[in-house]
């Protein structure tokens, strides 16, 4: 599937194909900020946790090189940033079971 940023990740733990991970979707939420979904959207995982006929898709619109850098993160760089929220964001699809 193309994406219109080459930087852009889209991952689907399954390793289903983007189109019909897409496709399957019952429950979608957009945030802003990395942990937007799992906080404001935990209905909508919850409601999908586990079943074969619902389906979690989220977005996230920043790329996570704005983040907070206080404690373990003082010292990080904006690409660092980046490529931490990027794995906290696929850990947390991966362990919601997001479609």
């Amino acid at each position: 599937m193309k994406l219109t940023k080459p930087e852009a990740d889209l991952y689907v733990p399954d390793g289903r194909p983007p189109v019909d991970a897409l496709a399957r979707a019952t429950h979608l939420a957009v945030g802003a900020h990395q942990d937007d979904l799992e906080f404001m959207a935990l209905h909508g995982i919850l409601e999908c946790f586990g079943r074969s006929d619902r389906s979690f898709s989220g977005v996230t619109m920043t790329n996570g090189a704005g983040s907070a850098r206080t404690g373990p993160y003082a010292a990080c760089s904006n690409d660092e940033m980046v490529q931490i929220r990027v794995a906290e964001q696929r850990k947390a699809a991966l362990i919601g079971g997001y479609g």
